[in-house]
Order: C-alpha cells, then sequence, then structure tokens
C-alpha cells in the first residue's frame, strides 16, 4: 500500500521531520501506543484533514496541556463527503502540516491511507450514526455527512485510545454529535472543545477559506458580523427567535451570500431554542463563491 502523499513525499517527512514521527499503518500506530501506555503516558488525540492553520495548532497547544503524549492525525475522509462535494480539490499540505506539527511539539502525526482506514469498499463497510441530531442543520444539506464523522472519529478512537480528544468549537454541531457518541457507546474519553480562532476581521478560520476570491474575502467577515447582529438583538431583549431566523437569513441574502441556515438553538444539545432557554448558540452556514463558511456564537443569558 502506497502512502496517501506518495511514498517519495512520506519519506520526506520522515527524513526532514526528525522530531515527529510519521505513521502511516494502523500496527505501527498501535505498537507506539502500547510503548506509551507501559510507560503510564497520558495520550490525547488531535483529529484533522490536514492543511493546518492557526486554528489547528490551538487544539494542539490545549492537547499539549492535557496529556504527556499528542496523536494529531491527518486522513482526508472519503465517507464525510457527498456527490458533488470537494473531496478531491480538499487542500492538501503534508510537507508544511508535518514541519509545523514539528515546531509545535506532536509526538506522532497518524497519516494513513483510505485502504488503511477502509479495506473494503466504504459503502460495504460497518458504519457510526447518531440519529436524531446528525440529520439537522448541516446534516440537513450534506446528508450522510455526520455518518462519516461518527465513523471516521469512532474507527481513531479504537486505534489511538486516547484519554482525550480535542475539536474546535467552529464545527459545533461535529463537537455535540461526537459526544452524544461517546456517550452512548460508553468510550472513556474526554472530549475537550477549543474555541474559535479567528482572523482579525472575525472570520472563523478554516481550510476552505482558500476558496474565497479576494472581493469574496472582503465580504467575508460579514458571516461573523450577522452573528454578532444577532446577539446584540438577543441581548437587548428580542427573543422571537424564529422571527430573527428569518430576518438573519435574508440579511445574509443581502450581502451576497447564499445561506443554508441561520439557527437559535439551545447550546447543550442543539435543541430549537425557546424564550426561556438561559443558554443559546445561533449557528449559520453560508455559501460565498465556491466556499461553504460556517460559524456560531454562543450566548449566556440572563
Amino acid at each position: 500500500m502506497s502512502p496517501p502523499y506518495g511514498r517519495a513525499i512520506f519519506h520526506r517527512l520522515n527524513r526532514a521531520i526528525s522530531d515527529v514521527q510519521t505513521i502511516e499503518t494502523s500496527d505501527a500506530l498501535r505498537a507506539m501506543i502500547a510503548a506509551w501506555r507501559a510507560a503510564g503516558e497520558g495520550i490525547a488525540l488531535v483529529p484533522t484533514m490536514g492543511n493546518l492553520h492557526a486554528g489547528h495548532w490551538e487544539l494542539l497547544k490545549v492537547a499539549r496541556g492535557l496529556a504527556k503524549r499528542v496523536v494529531v492525525s491527518i486522513f482526508v475522509n472519503p465517507a464525510q463527503f457527498g456527490a458533488g462535494e470537494d473531496f478531491a480539490g480538499y487542500p492538501r499540505t503534508p510537507l508544511e502540516d508535518a514541519e509545523g506539527l514539528r515546531a509545535r511539539g506532536a509526538d506522532v502525526l497518524f497519516m494513513p491511507t483510505a485502504q488503511v482506514m477502509y479495506p473494503a469498499a466504504v459503502q460495504s463497510m460497518s458504519f457510526v450514526e447518531v440519529p436524531g441530531l446528525s440529520g439537522e442543520l448541516c446534516g440537513a444539506f450534506r446528508p450522510g455527512h455526520f455518518r462519516g464523522v461518527a465513523t471516521i472519529v469512532c474507527k481513531l478512537f479504537n486505534l489511538v485510545q486516547p484519554d482525550v480528544a480535542v475539536f474546535g468549537e467552529k464545527d459545533y454541531q461535529q463537537l455535540i454529535i461526537i459526544r452524544r457518541m461517546v456517550a452512548d457507546l460508553d468510550f472513556p474519553i474526554r472530549i475537550q472543545g477549543v474555541p474559535t480562532v479567528r482572523e482579525a476581521d472575525g472570520l472563523a478560520m478554516s481550510s476552505r477559506n482558500a476558496y474565497l476570491e479576494p472581493a469574496e474575502r472582503a465580504r467575508a467577515s460579514q458571516l461573523y458580523r450577522s452573528l454578532r447582529e444577532a446577539e446584540s438583538a438577543i441581548r437587548q431583549g428580542d427573543r422571537n427567535f424564529r422571527a430573527l431566523e428569518r430576518q438573519f437569513l435574508q440579511r445574509l441574502e443581502e450581502r451576497g451570500f447564499r445561506p443554508d441556515y441561520f439557527s437559535i438553538r439551545r447550546s447543550e444539545d442543539l435543541e430549537v431554542a425557546e424564550r426561556d432557554h438561559k443558554s443559546v448558540i445561533i449557528l449559520v452556514a453560508a455559501w460565498l463563491g465556491k466556499a461553504r463558511l460556517i460559524d456560531n456564537m454562543k450566548l449566556e443569558l440572563r
């Protein structure tokens, strides 16, 4: 089996990045994990799809403070991409990612092939699915996406056996679904969320921001502005959440976006928020050119 980016690149990774070990097979990973466990060392996992940026570095920083050993996985998971989505074009930067991980103290970069993670055709293999919430919000617009996410995260948990796994709060629905999966399946793993890292103008950092043309990038911060405006309206006493959702969907369209949803939910479980809920989160997904952007803002209310 050849590595996901070609064997020549794989060998260059391990020659050039001597302080972070790059592993491509499950057997090699399990051997490393066993040695750490024998030494009594705690393990943190940071699952990613690569093309690492400042948001990922913050995840790694948090993980370093939670465990002696840190495994960062890079795997562009075909099971979470639907027909016509950007699997083939998703940005892949393995050498730059490995150098960044070395500089920031990761212990292992696990970078498996699709054949390692899915030895048979994806459609024929067992899967994990969290019912209900997986079909709402992003799940309604990307059918099967969260089944692919839950399945690959479950496989990574079984391979790495971490004490803690670290995820960004930008993908808030994903975070809630993974917490639910961990509780339902009795994984002895702590799920640590990390606040969204933003650009200077408020845009949430994302690998897909690279799809934005210059004019679109200049407009993209309007997504965060819309969240702030909705937050202000709620804090000033507006509790007609359904009317606010309709208002801001229209506002996003006026600002040049193609919104999928603008939704106000209860933050602990993403149930539809009602007037008397004290902890709510505003979630948004909208297209700008080729980029599908997501963001959210949590509010604690009196």
